[in-house]
């Protein structure tokens, strides 16, 4: 290096700013190639590609902006040596960190959505993170880092940000105020993704009463199929903020359906609960594992309240195995001479009206 800086000293000032600049040129570009070179290998021999897969994607992308950010502190240095004009030399320095930013921005934004969608396809998922919510935060991200990058070229630039900043601000209420309707049910459609307190294909039933099938989860709101066949649509913030009961989940798969039955006082219980659990098993809509119950609920006003109580393994025929039974027991209790009650009522006359009483 010593005799290259000998050999250029002996030109004319004008030849020696030259030789200059491409020598100093010529060794950032070699400086970058050889940090390209050195991250190159180390992200294909020193990093395992199933247990690192960030780390090693990491390294491959840093490549290029490393080796460009080189090449342009190369070309500043370059400049600052050069007997530029202050304007000339502050937009050349300005263009280059501009390019820099970009540059850098677009390999943390590359980097953020390879780990996030890293983490959402692993075993070893984060609870918000799971492939409904993917989009929502590969956008989220975006925008984050088109406003930081932003924020930075305008520092690069001197661009005073207080009155962006401000009327951004305002803005940013106006818009809340005026779709604080749509913000809700965005966010609650992210909870819900994120919690998963049912899924599509689940049979839920909602605060308001409606049961169905989940046909479409949304980050608005949420479609469910009825039995009747009828779509509807709710918005996410009203089931985020109510009951919701989800019969497609559980301890077990199954869910238990109870049907329940009076029978008149003085019948045989015993010869009651024998005959429900007989016609339980018989019924090939109802599971065996857990087995059907009995259970004799209360003194009723007309006669003894019992419940039969039997699991299914889906939901959706709760309505038809219910149906059934319900026959097969009315038809039963008639051949076993089993009386269902209905509603009596004694009516006792304390003093009869006088014959010549005129009304």
């Amino acid at each position: 290096m010593t005799d290259i800086a000998i050999w250029i000293a002996n030109f004319d000032p004008t030849t020696q700013l030259v030789l200059g600049a491409i020598y100093y040129l010529a060794a950032a570009m070699l400086l970058a190639s050889v940090i390209d070179l050195l991250v190159k290998l180390g992200a294909r021999y020193g990093m395992n590609e199933d247990k690192r897969p960030i780390l090693r994607f990491i390294l491959k992308i840093i490549r290029v902006p490393l080796a460009w950010s080189v090449i342009l502190l190369g070309i500043n240095f370059i400049i600052a040596q050069l007997s530029l004009s202050p304007w000339l030399g502050n937009l050349v320095v300005q263009m280059s960190q501009t390019v820099t930013v970009i540059i850098w921005g677009q390999a943390t934004y590359r980097i953020i959505r390879f780990t996030l969608k890293t983490h959402c396809t692993s075993s070893t998922k984060i609870g918000f993170l799971k492939p409904q919510t993917l989009p929502l935060f590969d956008n989220l991200a975006s925008i984050a880092m088109v406003m930081l990058g932003l924020y930075f070229i305008f520092l690069t630039w001197q661009i005073d940000m207080t009155a962006w900043l401000a009327s951004a601000g305002v803005v940013g209420i106006a818009v809340g105020f005026a779709a604080k309707d749509t913000l809700a049910n965005l966010f609650s459609g992210v909870f819900i993704l994120a919690d998963s307190p049912y899924q599509i294909g689940d049979y839920i039933v909602i605060d308001s009463g409606e049961r169905g099938k989940v046909t479409h989860i949304g980050l608005r709101s949420t479609r469910m199929l009825t039995r009747d066949d009828l779509e509807i649509t709710v918005p996410n913030s009203l089931i985020a903020n109510g009951k919701i009961i989800n019969e497609s989940k559980g301890q077990y798969v199954k869910s238990r359906v109870r049907l329940a039955v009076s029978v008149a006082y003085g019948s045989d219980i015993d010869k009651v609960r024998r005959v429900l659990l007989e016609e339980a098993a018989q019924e090939n809509g109802a599971c065996t594992m857990p087995e059907p119950r009995v259970r004799f609920r209360r003194f009723g006003g007309s006669g003894l309240d019992i419940e039969l109580l039997f699991w299914i393994d889906d939901p959706e025929v709760r309505g038809r195995i219910l149906d059934l039974l319900n026959v097969s027991v009315y038809k039963r209790f008639a051949a076993e001479g089993i009386e269902i009650p209905y509603s009596k009522h004694d009516l006792y006359i304390k003093q009869m009206p006088a014959e010549n009483k005129i009304l």
